[in-house]
């Protein structure tokens, strides 16, 4: 009964980021909105303001701005658990920067979207051309506005192009601008080129992020400062905002974990420390279904790949999205 009643409060909470209160520091509060960059490298901008890193956490695209990329690559934040990501020479409008009516247009070049967790009251849609696309579960999909493609590595999405409307799921792509549109198979690892690359790193360091900083919450309990439930938090030894559950842990497309402080908090995990602090194992490891076990790192431990993390394999080794933990068991779709 308690585990319910924590899965029914970390949902219902997701409607309380409104009310956040600022503890992130003077100009990045603790939690974010849809809009937000949370990373930016090389060139890039919105409209005549040019993104450094001093930018990251402190400027959110507002409905009608558009950033831009030249030589360099942007993250964004959408709903939380939700990534968007522009590559080189690319830009992306939004449309409306809504928690429950999130759209963006991709006008130029390519760009992702890592979904992680999603509501059924969210409504994500990103447009390509004239076509519009809803994503529909977590996953992994990909707007190449280049080559007039939606594809759709892990997960489902349903696509509106005037009269039509085709539905896309994990490996297949829509090709747009054909008579009849249809949704084919792609060979995934042809299109595993930069931007997909680079997202999977921004994927790794995200939930190093997490692993960071879900425990500040959870010493203090679930009261700890600023938690009020499923959103995006910022991390200041990360310099960014990373995604925190409202119950349970989750994985990404790429298989990294996400952790709730209620997870923490409930869990037979000791913490320690501050911002850098890790977990210790009190009993068997904790580990998904494929992949690596946990093991606690720390900000100061020479890289998310020198013993820390929480990797489930990803799309090559099992499949994307599986095992252990979320709202549901397997920290999919709602």
């Amino acid at each position: 009964m308690r585990s319910r009643g924590l899965q029914l409060i970390g949902g219902l909470l997701l409607a309380a980021l409104i009310a956040a209160p600022a503890w992130g520091g003077p100009d990045r509060p603790t939690t974010a909105y849809p809009g937000t960059l949370n990373y930016v490298e090389g060139q890039a901008s919105i409209g005549s303001q040019t993104l450094s890193s001093n930018s990251i956490g402190s400027v959110t695209l507002a409905a009608g701005q558009t950033v831009t990329t030249q030589q360099g690559k942007a993250e964004v934040l959408l709903t939380p658990g939700v990534f968007l990501r522009l590559g080189d020479a690319s830009a992306v409008k939004m449309v409306s920067p809504s928690l429950s009516d999130t759209e963006v247009a991709v006008e130029r070049g390519q760009a992702t979207v890592e979904v992680a967790d999603i509501y059924k009251q969210n409504q994500l849609i990103v447009d390509e051309g004239t076509s519009q696309t809803k994503l529909l579960k977590t996953g992994f999909y990909d707007f190449d506005a280049d080559q007039g493609a939606v594809r759709v590595f892990d997960g489902e999405a349903l696509l509106r192009d005037r009269d039509q409307q085709v539905k896309i799921k994990g490996g297949h792509q829509v090709v747009l601008g054909a008579d009849k549109l249809k949704s084919h198979e792609f060979d995934k690892a042809a299109y595993e080129g930069d931007l997909y690359r680079w997202s999977s790193l921004r994927s790794s360091y995200l939930a190093e992020a997490n692993v960071d900083v879900a425990p500040n919450y959870a010493s203090a309990g679930w009261y700890g400062p600023g938690w009020i439930g499923t959103g995006w938090y910022w991390d200041p030894w990360f310099d960014c905002y990373t995604f925190l559950p409202g119950n349970g842990f989750l994985y990404s497309p790429f298989g990294w974990g996400f952790y709730s402080p209620l997870y923490v908090y409930n869990s037979p995990w000791a913490f320690r420390g501050h911002y850098g602090h890790h977990f210790d194992a009190h009993g068997p490891a904790l580990a998904p279904r494929y992949g690596h076990a946990f093991a606690g790192r720390g900000f100061h431990g020479g890289g998310f790949h020198g013993g820390g993390g929480f990797h489930a394999g990803g799309f090559h080794a099992g499949g994307g999205f599986h095992g252990g933990g979320g709202f549901h068991g397997g920290g999919g779709h709602r």
